[in-house]
């Protein structure tokens, strides 16, 4: 079934994290970031933002950290982003 909806999507043309829950990052610069299809926030600081995925933690370090934007569907940060690592989740 799932190789089935797959194939559909494909032929549509239908952009993965639509269709799936994988997260999509959008980083413009180095102080804004975009992260669509999270699940909540872990951890809210000035200098550290851990952010949960449906398949892991995206960690985002850095100075004057800000959640701008909040829905069900993305989170914007802003700040002086240092660096982003991934915690993946073992399946």
């Amino acid at each position: 079934m799932k190789n089935r909806f797959s194939k559909i999507n494909e032929f549509l043309e239908m952009p993965e994290e639509i269709t799936t829950n994988k997260p999509k990052i959008t980083i413009l610069g180095f102080e804004e970031l975009v992260i669509e299809n999270y699940k909540n926030i872990l951890e809210y600081e000035e200098i550290f933002i851990k952010i949960n995925t449906y398949i892991g933690a995206i960690n985002i370090n850095g100075f004057n950290l800000k959640l701008i934007q909040m829905n069900k569907e993305d989170i914007m940060i802003t700040g002086k982003i240092d660096s982003i690592d991934f915690e993946e989740i073992e399946q």
